[in-house]
């Protein structure tokens, strides 16, 4: 179910965080299209914490820290990295407005980057919305291979270390099926995303000033 917002420019950050807790998120047709319309889908998307899954392959490229990951220290180049065409995906739903508002909801705390280094070159990451304990997967990109792959995994460890119950994907794709992430109905999603919004999680339980290993990431994800 979708519905479009023709005052898009009417949207503010709190609007935008209350929409979140009632299940619902806003995309654009294209990068160019300057309206926002409202998303709740019938299916949602999410990845059980509890069930993140990492092949051995990719967990041996985290463990060598072949990436360096930070947090939050380049958001806006990381939002820029998730709105430029990739290989396979010519346009994203990330217009102006989007950009703006997210970049808002970061300086208020609520939206974070997870950025993937080699050298001095940001070469993946992802960034989402954290609200109580549910974090709000937006979108992520990469120049390198694997580089948003390990930006995810360390998001993951970062979230079970601090307590979050809930990994909201809202879509559902082959790439993610390959970390465990399943479609759930609306109403199911509803519940969990009560639970979630109650309570705390801890987006800084691991540390943000500085990088933390593949180890220590791997660490979390066995509990």
């Amino acid at each position: 179910m979708s519905s479009r917002d023709a005052a898009s420019s009417e949207i503010t950050p709190s609007i935008l965080l209350r929409a979140y807790a009632c299940g619902i998120f806003p995309m654009s047709e294209s990068a160019d299209d300057p309206t926002i319309f409202w998303v709740e889908p019938e299916q949602r998307g999410v990845i059980p914490l509890d069930r993140f899954r990492v092949t051995s392959r990719l967990a041996r490229t985290v463990r060598a820290d072949t990436f360096r990951v930070t947090i939050n220290t380049a958001f806006k180049r990381t939002l820029a990295g998730c709105a430029a065409p990739q290989p396979g995906r010519d346009d994203t739903w990330i217009n102006g407005r989007i950009r703006d508002l997210y970049t808002s909801l970061h300086d208020l705390g609520y939206c974070h980057s997870v950025e993937a280094w080699l050298g001095d070159e940001l070469v993946g990451g992802l960034y989402g919305v954290s609200l109580g304990r549910a974090f709000f997967g937006e979108s992520m990109f990469h120049t390198a291979r694997d580089a948003s792959k390990v930006a995810l995994v360390h998001l993951v460890a970062r979230l079970i270390a601090g307590g979050y119950v809930l990994l909201d994907t809202q879509f559902v794709t082959d790439h993610l099926r390959t970390f465990g992430a399943v479609e759930i109905p609306r109403r199911r999603y509803r519940a969990l995303l009560d639970e979630a919004i109650t309570g705390h999680g801890d987006f800084f339980a691991l540390p943000a000033d500085r990088p933390v290993t593949g180890a220590e990431a791997l660490a979390h994800l066995r509990g």
